[in-house]
């Protein structure tokens, strides 16, 4: 595992992991993948007090070492609380007001002939799929939970714009001010500017709430795969994701 996160074929058990350039980043993905291979939790306290293999095995093998819950399917309540990383974002929208800060953004250029169709159930798949992509995040009695909406309710709105090329970095900086209103609008928006008739940008912006950095692989690779399908004529034959982002919000808070 140390290996793996290192992205190295050669590692002896008493080097560092820092040594190596390991960082907080990269210690956060070695303690996810210890979480999910061997069931036990550990902390970045932990890897940075015994930074090498052979000295965290020993501490593994430790009565201290916690067993973890397995993140699994859960039952959801009536009202699914948020996770502290969406009750902070929540709280700094209430505090400031919608606002652009927390966007996240992706723009896709797209040459060839485009599907307009296909990419709109594409995307719908993509939001039927992915829970947090159509979760509101409305209050009772001043408290917020997560409101998971029907995929057929929560089919985003494509908007086209036709425009020249030399002004489509306006046109982006526009569009990804969007300001989301958290607690009625689901946290992402697409918008396809079309520079000709083979050649298109695809914005893509999602609120941090339902989206990070790492998500914006996953969520290109579901969106190509299910155009592909749509463009074939039928749904994309994924598995269904075995958990949502509401199973380890209820997982963490266990």
């Amino acid at each position: 595992l140390f290996a793996q996160t290192l992205g190295t074929d050669h590692l002896d058990p008493d080097d560092n992991f820092f040594d190596l350039g390991g960082h907080s980043l990269s210690a956060v993905r070695l303690l996810s993948r210890i979480r999910t291979t061997l069931g036990t939790e550990l902390t970045v306290r932990d890897l940075f007090e015994a930074p090498t293999a052979a000295a965290l095995a020993r501490r593994l093998a430790s009565p201290s070492a916690g067993a973890r819950m397995p993140l699994a399917p859960a039952e959801r309540p009536d009202r699914i609380p948020l996770s502290p990383a969406q009750r902070r974002l929540w709280f700094l929208q209430r505090l400031e007001g919608p606002n652009a800060t927390y966007n996240v953004p992706m723009a896709l250029r797209l040459k060839g002939e485009l599907d307009l169709s296909a990419l709109r159930e594409a995307l719908g798949d993509l939001v039927e799929r992915h829970e947090s992509l159509r979760t509101v995040f409305p209050e009772a009695d001043g408290t917020p939970y997560q409101h998971i909406r029907d995929g057929d309710a929560a089919r985003p709105v494509v908007e086209v714009v036709e425009l020249d090329a030399t002004a489509l970095d306006a046109a982006l900086t526009r569009a990804v001010a969007h300001a989301f209103e958290l607690a009625t609008e689901i946290p992402l928006r697409a918008t396809l500017f079309v520079l000709g008739p083979d050649e298109h940008v695809l914005l893509l912006l999602a609120h941090h709430i339902a989206s990070d950095g790492w998500s914006t692989d996953p969520l290109a690779h579901d969106l190509s795969v299910a155009y592909a399908a749509r463009r074939a004529g039928r749904a994309p034959d994924w598995e269904p994701l075995p958990v949502q982002y509401a199973d380890y919000t209820l997982w963490q808070r266990g």
